[in-house]
């Protein structure tokens, strides 16, 4: 918090946040004041998480190129206008279940839109040193709004009802509009070769599809929401329904979750000291777990409270270890898409998990899909032997820029291709198995940087000699990849030159396709009528 312009950010939000906590207070209870059947109020929950599994990668790619700082404008004003729309309909009593759902999946577009751009602002606060700990106040701020927002909100909706809750929540968001319009962004590094919002999509699905650190987090991620979205999902019917509570006292258990998540905060960097963040995460999900079997067999209000401050420590023990996890395997240049499909697991998950718990629900009591929600936590820990997240804090994704550019003879036009670039390496033919298994690291680094085919060839009249080739779509994606590598991308290719044995470096030789326009600029002959581009489509396939 030393840092002022974060210090800010982190006051403005935890206002905003405060507001997002009552209005989920006054919608919940709203939608149990409208009906109380299991399906309908487990689709609130579906309608908040919907948008960020449909807009969360278009948001992401938003955000990687364009100014992030008017995208969060533009979210917040519209979630700003959102809830205040709803305050309209609540206060003047023409609210139904369905035109609850249909204003509170409006203010979730504006927080699918808003959310890659906001995670991927925190590294541009502070430095990676600080990382882990901002991330950790963003927690809190979310946490301790929780407890303050849900206790007042149930009050406020005690004593002026849903509607003055949504009001609010809509003032609570001009912090954060002020703050970013008034915010001065230090300048990044641009890439010279500017990438359109589909190409954004395409390179961020492809750095996700060949990034097994980050394959990993996303798996984990869906095992823990989707089971534990059952909480989420049928938590205002057992407060209302169940244990029979007023809105103060659902606010309350809101609070006392939140107060959990502040306890939790405090312990995980004293715990990250001794654990790993795989441990730290299967420890929590443990707990969670016991939590919701505890709130599942709660005779009372007052086990109730009890086990959700337990579930609420234990809830931010887990989800700290993914969201640090997913920010520190993804390089700047990829981080809000990144973080998009990371939103789009987690949230995705919790929207479609909540209408099965409901479904199931409805068929039977509460406890029993509860209960078997935490049975589907606990096994869900066995997926750490095959996907752990410790992977992801091995990785060093600063940008190395340790490529020479190449020496080409006339620079093509940007949108030229496909590239084709070969690298010559010469081995002692008995290491062979070691030297494939090293390129094996480096395909996955080409395929996530750019590249759409890559193949490493064997010369079958010289055992020693492998020549390693991959395509590039244009030039221009070329020279992003150029730009992209990593230092962690640059030890994985020192690991596979160890293996050459010529006295000069390996030969690396850059080729594009004969029909693009770069041969005919060169006084090269063009296509000729009779061509078609689906000539050498097959080679631009994913």
């Amino acid at each position: 918090m030393h840092k002022p312009v974060f210090r800010m950010f982190w006051i403005a939000a935890l206002v905003s946040n405060i507001g997002t906590w009552m209005h989920d207070v006054g919608a919940a209870w709203l939608m149990t004041t409208l009906t109380r059947h299991p399906v309908m109020v487990s689709l609130l929950q579906t309608a908040i998480f919907l948008p960020f599994f449909l807009m969360a990668l278009p948001a992401g790619a938003l955000a990687d190129v364009f100014d992030r700082r008017r995208l969060l404008v533009a979210g917040h004003i519209w979630m700003s206008l959102s809830a205040m729309g709803l305050a309209l309909l609540a206060l003047t009593g023409v609210t139904d279940p369905w035109l609850l759902l249909a204003l509170t999946f409006a203010l979730g577009l504006g927080a699918a839109v808003s959310a890659p751009a906001w995670n991927a602002v925190t590294p541009e606060l502070v430095s990676r040193a600080d990382l882990a700990n901002a991330v950790a106040l963003g927690s809190v701020s979310w946490n301790v709004a929780r407890g303050i927002g849900s206790v007042i909100g149930g009050l406020v909706v005690a004593l002026a009802g849903p509607g003055a809750v949504f009001l609010l929540n809509g003032v609570s968001f001009l912090g954060l509009i002020v703050f970013f319009f008034r915010w001065r962004r230090q300048p990044v590094h641009t890439f010279a070769h500017k990438e359109g919002v589909l190409e954004a999509m395409k390179a961020g699905v492809r750095y996700v599809r060949h990034a097994p650190e980050l394959g990993a987090v996303l798996f984990r991620c869906a095992l823990f929401t989707a089971s534990g979205s059952a909480f989420w999902a049928l938590l205002p019917l057992v407060w209302r329904v169940k244990l029979g509570c007023t809105s103060f006292q659902y606010g309350l258990a809101l609070g006392l979750f939140g107060a959990g998540t502040l306890a939790g905060a405090y312990l995980m960097p004293r715990a990250r000291r001794w654990l790993s963040l795989d441990h730290c995460s299967a420890v929590g999900t443990v707990v969670f777990a016991g939590g919701v079997i505890g709130l599942a067999c709660a005779g009372d209000v007052g086990g109730g409270f009890f086990f959700m401050l337990v579930a609420g420590a234990a809830w931010i023990f887990v989800n700290s270890c993914l969201n640090l996890a997913v920010q520190l395997a993804a390089p700047a240049w990829v981080r809000a898409r990144a973080m998009a499909f990371y939103i789009i697991v987690s949230q995705g998950s919790v929207a479609l998990g909540s209408v099965m718990w409901g479904a199931m629900a409805a068929g039977s009591d509460l406890a029993g899909p509860l209960v078997l929600s935490a049975m589907a936590l606990v096994l869900g820990i066995f997926a750490i032997v095959h996907f752990p997240l410790v992977e992801a804090e091995k990785l060093d994704v600063s940008i190395s820029r340790h490529w020479d550019e190449p020496e080409v003879s006339f620079e093509p036009n940007p949108e030229d291709g496909p590239v084709l670039v070969s690298v010559e390496y010469l081995i002692d033919p008995p290491r062979y198995r070691e030297f494939k298994e090293a390129m094996s690291a480096v395909r996955l680094q080409r395929l996530r940087d750019g590249a759409f085919q890559w193949h490493l060839f064997h010369d079958l009249s010289n055992p020693g000699r492998y020549v390693e080739t991959y395509f590039i779509e244009s030039w221009a994606e070329h020279m992003r990849q150029h730009e992209r590598v990593t230092v962690t991308d640059r030890l994985t290719e020192e690991r596979a030159i160890a293996f050459h044995t010529g006295q000069s470096p390996p030969l690396i030789r850059h080729y594009i396709s004969a029909y693009a326009n770069a041969g005919a600029s060169q006084g090269q002959p063009a296509p000729g009528p009779g061509y078609q581009l689906s000539d050498y489509r097959y080679l631009t396939r994913m």
